[in-house]
């Protein structure tokens, strides 16, 4: 099932099944949940959802579906508690000749969330060298999930969404903003959807193609099965340190061999297989401008696409 948040024709936002047709309103099935934010109604979903897995079912076959040309998609989770990346995460470069890389990850600011159609609005900070995209599969939670083994690791997982997590990359690595991940949580710079896929429709996580495209430029493209480190480990190492509640995000990582840079303009999508696709703007107030198409770096160690 792909659940999704939609804005209608009224401006109200609301609880969805997405199908191939278009949207189903969920909100007549939620509408006994806990629902004090945006947020806490779709943690209240999850934490019910086996309970009402029949009846999101039974409005699907009952409808009506709305088009997708008179709903507008938003971030099927407005703001998680918390929402954690992987550092890298993916065989790439003279990497693939070595051991993994030690797993780490670092906390995205939860204000950074954008949805389906939005803007990613580039920060007047001249210091970064430049803004680029990370295409990811991300994980979304149900909790409480703590001390969770890779064998069980199935239990922690609600579903699965797609992630562009948005960074700001600078000469000085050496800087605290670098050194605390600080360029990563600017507003609007962790664009999730278009659904949230319950995790009984994809049976394998790291065997999922993700595609990027910046103004029809195809960057990222490479399979999840190329992670140093797969979904059973990040939950078990993620839930050994804190406690992931539903509704919490992991953001797996991404190929780097697909960067480039974001600038004023331009029209990006992410696909996910099996998950959906969606379409972000770029605007940037100050119209600065790097070099198009992929990222070679400042060594010359970004070549290009691995497929």
């Amino acid at each position: 099932m792909k659940i999704v948040r939609f804005e209608n024709a009224a401006g109200q936002i609301m609880p969805g099944i997405l199908t191939d047709e278009g949207v189903v309103d969920a909100s007549a099935v939620t509408a006994g949940l806990e629902a004090y934010t945006p947020q806490r109604l779709m943690e209240s979903l999850i934490d019910n959802f086996d309970r009402l897995q029949s009846s999101l079912e039974a409005a699907v076959t009952a409808g009506p579906v709305l088009s997708l040309g008179t709903v507008k998609l938003r971030a099927p989770l407005p703001r998680p508690s918390k929402i954690l990346c992987c550092i890298g995460n993916y065989w790439e470069h003279a990497q693939l000749e070595r051991d993994p890389r030690n797993l780490n990850m670092f906390l995205k600011s939860p204000d950074a969330i954008a949805g389906p159609g939005d803007t990613v609005r580039l920060p007047e900070w001249t210091d970064p060298y430049t803004y680029q995209h990370e295409a990811e599969l991300a994980l979304v939670f149900k909790g409480p999930s703590k001390d969770v083994t890779q064998d069980n690791w199935k239990s922690a997982v609600f579903g699965y969404t797609l992630m562009i997590d948005v960074s700001a990359r600078e000469k000085a690595r050496s800087t605290w903003r670098q050194g605390s991940w600080m360029g990563k949580s600017f507003d609007t710079f962790a664009p999730m959807g278009p659904c949230i896929v319950t995790a009984d429709e994809i049976t394998q996580p790291n065997n999922i193609h993700i595609q990027f495209w910046n103004d029809n430029q195809l960057r990222h493209d490479y399979n999840t099965d190329d992670m140093e480190h797969q979904v059973p480990e990040l939950v078990e190492f993620s839930t050994g340190i804190m406690t992931m509640n539903s509704g919490d995000v992991l953001s797996c990582g991404t190929n780097h061999e697909g960067l480039g840079n974001l600038q004023d303009g331009e029209t990006c999508v992410i696909e996910g297989e099996g998950i959906g696709s969606f379409s972000i703007t770029v605007s940037d107030s100050l119209k600065r401008t790097w070099e198009r198409g992929i990222y070679k770096g400042e060594n010359s160690t970004y070549r290009g696409l691995k497929t």
